[in-house]
């Protein structure tokens, strides 16, 4: 490989494969598979939030709008004007979406119709949802970071501070908050197969010094967390960090993370490091696959056999090969 790969290789530490700028690679890996070389199939309209139905085929979000890729790899417009972020399909396969434009999570329904299931915790509108996942139970779990403008924040506490937490919606509606302060700025979100784990990805980009680590927090039965429990997994540095996560059949984690460009001052990293990153669940870093487009932000498992990976890059989306199937929510385990 060349030297930049190899350097790539020491700043992250033990790596599987990496590619070379610019270039997806063909590789041999235990859990990417022989044939896990990242295919292009669209160039716009995955900006965000794939999601897999067996019969519908993956709903994405972006340009505002949640587009269908059907089985047959036909695009178009599912939802109009939506306004989402991150999608997944719930246990009865319903389509449950972040709306950070609305400041909610919604349930859209076949006919078109949309329920909202949380806007306000405390009387006070969130500040944008982002991303979500849902346990064996049907307990939504769903992060809330401010990107942007600030002062539109309202989400405070009683001292005045503002509030990027992790919130839980009941099947009876009732909407918990279980993190406030323990993670800087809460993006990504995955629960483990046995509902005994929640990882969260800090996603403070575009900030000098800002977080862009990996957490794990222990998840009681009751669905909160005990704030001693917080683990650091793995820390991006002065890259771009963390997005969207999904959870194989093995309680693998793969991380949607890194940028190929440098984004000075905030992030000054030489290699290019967007791509798709695989931990062990106690955060051991086993292998990576580059996306050769800025930025990867979100991934899900898909296809008949639930080994085919989705991951959005830069409004474009990817699919490679993996060896050991995901576990979304829908169909339910």
């Amino acid at each position: 490989m060349a030297g930049g790969v190899s350097g790539f290789g020491s700043w992250f530490g033990p790596i599987g494969r990496t590619h070379e700028p610019g270039a997806a690679e063909t590789r041999t890996d235990p859990v990417l598979g022989p044939d896990a070389t990242p295919v292009l199939l669209q160039e716009t309209g995955a900006g965000e939030g794939p999601a897999w139905h067996p019969s519908l085929g993956l709903m994405t979000s972006g340009n505002g709008h949640i587009y269908r890729r059907d089985l047959d790899g036909n695009v178009t417009i599912y939802r109009e004007n939506a306004g989402t972020n991150g999608l997944l399909y719930d246990r009865a396969g319903r389509l449950i979406a972040c709306e950070p434009v609305a400041r909610s999570v919604s349930r859209w329904n076949d006919d078109g119709t949309r329920t909202v299931l949380a806007d306000r915790f405390d009387g006070k509108p969130f500040n944008q949802p982002n991303d979500l996942a849902i346990d064996s139970r049907d307990r939504i779990y769903f992060t809330d970071p401010c990107y942007g403008d600030r002062s539109r924040m309202e989400m405070v506490d009683g001292q005045g501070r503002k509030i990027e937490g992790v919130y839980r919606i009941d099947p009876d509606g009732r909407v918990v908050r279980i993190l406030d302060r323990e993670v800087e700025r809460p993006n990504g979100i995955a629960i483990s197969a046995d509902d005994k784990w929640m990882y969260v990805a800090d996603n403070n980009n575009d900030t000098v010094g800002g977080a862009r680590k990996l957490w794990r927090f222990a998840l009681r039965p009751d669905g909160t967390v005990d704030p001693a429990t917080q683990s650091l997994l793995h820390d991006w540095k002065t890259t771009r960090g963390p997005d969207g996560i999904k959870v194989d059949a093995e309680g693998r984690l793969f991380v949607a993370a890194g940028r190929n460009g440098q984004n000075a001052p905030a992030e000054t990293q030489e290699q290019p490091t967007a791509g798709v990153y695989v931990f062990a669940p106690d955060g051991q870093l086993l292998t990576f696959v580059g996306i050769p487009r800025d930025e990867t932000t979100n991934c899900a498992f898909g296809g008949n056999d639930l080994r085919t990976l989705h991951v959005t890059a830069g409004g474009t989306l990817w699919s490679l090969r993996v060896t050991t199937p995901g576990r979304p929510a829908w169909p339910s385990p």
